[in-house]
Order: C-alpha cells, then structure tokens, then sequence
C-alpha cells in the first residue's frame, strides 16, 4: 500500500511548485475524483448523503477507499498548515481564534488517520501487511503530535511523536529507508527536541533515549507488533538504526570533554552522541590504516571520510547549543555558553586535524618530501602495487607529467595551510601561547615542502639558481621550526609503547621534521653543486668561444698580457681589412707655423721672421732693435689667448 511514500510524494510535488494552500486546492481536486470511482460523490443537485465508515472488506476489495481516507486527513493537515503560514508573518503573533481553527483541522485529519489505522488492524479483513499497519499508526501519530505541539500539551506531544519515532526507525532498515530517515531528521527529531525542553527534560538526555522512555505507555498491541518486526529496537534506545558494532547511546556518550588540560563538561545530548562516534570512527580509521593490506592513497584519503563526517555532525551540534542559547538570552559571561565556547574550539580544531591528516595521505609517504614519479595514483592490480611498494618497479614519467604531478601536490599543501590558518583563528588559540607556536611551526613545515615541491618543478625545467633558492628558503622554514616540533609531544597519545599509532592528523612528529630538515639540507648541496656545474661550463663555453673571427687580434691587444694562452690563429688580421689608424691632429700642423727655434733669426723659418725682413726692406734707414728693446716692445703688446689668438 505505501501509506508513508503516498504521503511523502504527494507533499513534495505540490510543494515543489506552490505551497500549502496550492496542496489543499490539488487534495480537493483529487477527492472529488476519488468519490467518482468510488460511486459516492454528491451528484450536482442532489441530496448529500453522509459519509460512511470505511469497512476493512472495503479497502480490502478496493485501495481506493484506502486512498479516500489518506486524502482527506492530507486536506486537514494541508488547510492547517495554509492557516499557520499565512498567519506566522502577523507583528502581533496567531490568535486564540486562529489557533483554535488550525488544531481543529490538524484534529479531523488525526481521527481519520486514527480510523484508518485502527480498519487496517483487522488485518485478516483488508489484507494489510504488519509493515502497513505500523504505517498508518505512524502517520496517525505524526498528525496527532502535530495537533498536541499546536495545543502545547509537551507531555502527550512527545508521547504521539515518540510512537511515530519508534516505528519510522524500525521500518528505516527496510529498502524504503530513506524515506523513514528523512521524516526523523527534519520534521519528528525537531519537534522532540523541542517538545522535551518545553517539557523541562534536561538537555543531557539524547533523543533516542527521550523517546524509549515516552513509548512505555503505548498500546501492547503496537509494542508486539514492532517487536515483531525487530525485537532489539527498543533495546538500542529509541528506534535507531542498529548497527553490528554499535553501542546503546545512553552507555557511549560521554559526559565530560578534555581540550589543553581544560575539562568541560558535556550539557547537550547531540554533541555528546556526536562526540561518542568520532571517538568509534578514530578506532575504526586506526585499525583500517593499521591492517597489512596495502592501500594506495587515494583508498587511505576516502577512509578518512567517515570520521570527517562524524567530526562535522560535532561541529554542527555544538553551533546548534550555541544558537539556542543565544536565543534565550544567555549571555557570554554564563558557564553553559563558555564550556559550549570550548566545546566548539575542541571540536573544530578535530575536523581541521582530519581535514590536514587526509591531505597528508594524499599527498604521499613522508608527506611528499621524497619524489614519487614512477608511482601512478590510478587504481593498479595487486601485483602491480606490490611491485611499486616494494620499489622493484620503476618507470620512469615524462617531464610535463612531473611537473604536473608536483603541482597537485603544490595544492594540496595550499590547503593544509589554508587549514592551519583557520585553525589558528579559533576562539582561544591565540591566548594559548604554546599552541599557537607549535601551529606556526606546522605552518613553516608545510611551507617548507611546498618550496620542496616548487623547486624540483624549477630543476625539472632547467632553472637550477630558482630551484637552489627555493631549497635555501626550505631549509630556513625548517630549522625555524624544528626547535618546536621536536620538543613537543602529541597531547593525545598515551606513554604506552604497545598502542597503535595514531592516523595522519595535524601533529608534525619529531621523526618527520628531522627527516625534512636531513633532506634539505641534502638537496641544497646537490643544488649548489648543480649551479656551481652549470657555471663552469657557462665560463667553458664562453672561452672556447674566444677564438672567433669577432675578438681581436693579438697584435691589437700587446698593452695586456693574454692570460689564457696565446692564439697563434689569431695573431693578425687576414686578411687584411680597411680599419682607422690614430693621426696627428690638424690643429698642430697650424700650430707649427708659430713657433719659433733659436737659429731660425738667420735663415728664417715662420711667419714672425718673414714679416721682419719684409718691413726692414721697406723701411730702409730704420734701425733695428736690440733684443732687449724686442722684449719690452712684445711685452707691452696684449698677449693673444687661445690657439688662434681669438680671444673670448
């Protein structure tokens, strides 16, 4: 029959595209149809003829009236439902008279899902099944909480839901699961939750336990029929899904929680049951990482999944606390809202801690600082990984393909320390001066291996000065943090050397930092060996390049002394080409013509001498002068300033 699937789908479809009021005008349209096939619609005009009470043969020899009856407590639910919605935006709240009308529809449809459910119990009449007749009590507890929870009557509200909770989580390990699982997590659990704390239940007390304990009082008769179909439900606490290895929620919660030698205690069910299952998925991860099988990292990062959604429903049931104390006014300063406070660090620093552990698994062994190109991450046959982990199998990869490889890894150490930024940004963290040194020092840990990373990318293309520069760069981030992460200890790990070691999380061991810093340390000689060549043969080439026909003869080059050797093929110039030669200046041609010798007076050689002759010979009787006279007279004349007497 699929009572609860009829009802589910026919919700999200008219939900889908309108809202209550469009499901209440689809439900109406759909009852009228329904009483046509059936022969009992009022014809136009007609007498009314009363309703009837479905008879089990009824349903038995037609679904149709099964069908009549889910329709119409669906119209009440959904005219209900229109009434809240339209009146939950007033500035003055819902009144008494509009109250009083959603509880009477939400009341029609819970005593037709009532009568419905109490036909379908004669199962040898209407031919229902056992997982039928639980569905229909369920729906018929739905809509009976919803009228109580309208009425504010906590005590019968949790009652009705706790029964709709109890059979939804018997029949949730049926093939129709999900359909059951998705009713307890966003409509029942709610109102639980919220019934109970109306109801004064303490908060320590988790849903599943609430409704074991409000299911006691209901009928023997449903309690038979449910143990009938799973006679350890209401052992596991509640209706809950029982699993091979779970462990009652009420026994596994803790009720305190420790974080830097702070203990707090424990106040919400929810993250106590959330807290309980990172505990059991950590064993779980150690034991499946632990185990002789060998697994290639992609298969080691998808176990990490698990725990990570574990660690999330932590995170978001410790927000959920927050909210709901902050919405009743709590303030800051109230001991509930600071152990929540702390509660909240504890939790957040666990996701971002598997979060960096599943990016290490991935990244590689020893966090990637050792190159792993012959490794290929797609999925191989057993020998051919055997062969690999054993390191008889090697082929080598294609340069771009390294490159490509190393840049993956360049992202995954991106996110680690988008990761361990976010982690120190938690409330708290910054005050604790010991925890946020040894998060700086994992910081400069990873950003030691990204360099690692980038510089073999540089060595692969050839550019050995980057690539030494990066590994010099490594090396100082390392020895910065070496001094912190080799003197602190893992707070969670306990002193007994026979414990399983812990999965890959945030801790950085002593064993990793001192065998990054010995790797680097490593690669900078080899990466200044590796300059130091290329430079060699750069100054080789440049000389064996010497000789060409561009240098200059050894003829031009006598003034220095050939300090690799002399070139006899390069001794001149051949053959010969036109070149300038340095000459004498024509200013000192010029020049010449005005100097003076002694013993030029006689012969006469410049132009000062050739003047004297000529104007002794005009002259005739003039007397010439002494040599004294001479230089007083040229002593007396201004003197010329300049090679050619043009003064400035």
């Amino acid at each position: 029959m699929d009572i609860t699937k009829f009802i589910v789908s026919s919700r999200e479809k008219a939900l889908l595209y309108g809202d209550h009021a469009t499901y209440r005008s689809q439900l109406a349209g759909k009852l009228l149809h329904s009483r046509k096939k059936l022969n009992i619609a009022t014809k136009n005009r007609g007498k009314f003829s009363p309703k009837v009470h479905v008879t089990p043969e009824q349903i038995a020899e037609n679904h149709e009236y099964l069908r009549l009856q889910l329709l119409t407590a669906e119209r009440a639910w959904a005219h209900a439902m229109s009434m809240k919605a339209a009146h939950s935006a007033d500035k003055k709240g819902m009144t008494g008279k509009t109250r009083s009308h959603i509880v009477s529809r939400l009341e029609k449809g819970a005593r037709y899902a009532e009568k419905l459910a109490e036909t379908l119990s004669q199962t040898a009449a209407s031919g229902a099944t056992p997982t039928d007749v639980l569905e229909a009590h369920a729906y018929a507890a739905l809509l009976r909480g919803a009228a109580q929870f309208e009425k504010q009557h906590w005590e019968s509200c949790l009652k009705s839901y706790s029964v709709a909770r109890i059979i939804y989580g018997t029949l949730s390990t049926s093939a129709k699961g999900d359909i059951f699982k998705d009713l307890l997590s966003e409509t029942i659990d709610p109102s639980i939750r919220y019934a109970a704390y109306q109801a004064k239940i303490p908060r320590t007390q988790p849903i599943p336990a609430i409704a074991h304990k409000a299911f006691l009082h209901a009928d023997a008769g449903l309690v038979e029929r449910i143990k009938s179909l799973n006679p350890d439900v209401l052992k596991a606490g509640g209706g809950q899904e029982v699993k091979e290895d779970a462990v009652p929620v009420t026994e596994a919660a803790p009720t305190t929680l420790t974080w830097r030698s702070r203990e707090v205690k424990i106040e919400d069910a929810a993250i106590a049951a959330a807290w309980a299952s990172v505990a059991t998925e950590k064993s779980r991860l150690s034991q499946k990482l632990s185990s002789g099988s060998l697994l290639l990292p992609n298969d080691m990062a998808a176990a990490y999944d698990d725990i990570l959604t574990r660690s999330q429903d932590a995170v978001d049931a410790t927000k959920q606390a927050i909210d709901e104390l902050k919405s009743e006014g709590v303030t800051q300063s109230d001991p509930r809202m600071q152990s929540l406070q702390i509660t909240r660090t504890a939790v957040n620093y666990e996701l971002i801690s598997w979060r960096i552990g599943r990016n290490r698994v991935l990244i590689g062994k020893d966090d990637g600082a050792h190159p792993d190109f012959g490794e290929a991450q797609k999925k191989k046959k057993k020998t051919d990984v055997e062969e690999v982990a054993a390191g008889t199998r090697h082929k080598d990869e294609a340069p771009g393909r390294q490159i490509a490889r190393l840049k993956e890894k360049v992202v995954l150490y991106d996110g680690t320390l988008q990761s361990l930024e976010a982690a120190t940004e938690l409330p708290g963290v910054a005050n604790d001066q010991e925890l946020s040194s040894r998060l700086n020092a994992t910081a400069q840990y990873f950003t030691a291996l990204k360099c690692l990373a980038i510089s073999r990318s540089h060595s692969i293309a050839g550019n050995d000065v980057n690539a030494l520069a990066l590994i010099k760069h490594a090396l100082g981030q390392c020895k910065a943090a070496l001094p912190v992460l080799s003197g602190n200890e893992d707070e969670d790990d306990s002193d007994d050397e026979d414990a399983e070691p812990s999965p890959r999380n945030i801790l950085v061991t002593k064993q990793d930092i001192q065998l990054l810093h010995d790797l680097l340390s490593g690669e900078q000689q080899r990466s200044r060996a590796l300059v130091e060549i290329h430079s060699l043969e750069k100054s080789s080439k440049a000389s064996s390049n010497a000789p060409s026909s561009s240098s200059k003869p050894l003829v031009s080059q006598l003034s220095s002394y050939p300090a690799g050797g002399i070139d006899l093929e390069n001794i001149v110039a051949y053959p010969p080409r036109v070149e300038a030669i340095p000459v004498k200046p024509i200013f000192l041609d010029v020049a010449w013509n005005y100097i003076d010798y002694p013993g030029n007076q006689a012969g006469g050689g410049g132009p000062k001498q050739a003047a004297a002759t000529t104007a002794g010979k005009a002259g005739g009787a003039k007397k010439p002068l002494t040599t004294a006279e001479q230089q007083q007279e040229e002593a007396a004349k201004p003197q010329k300033r300049g090679w050619f007497g043009f003064g400035r």
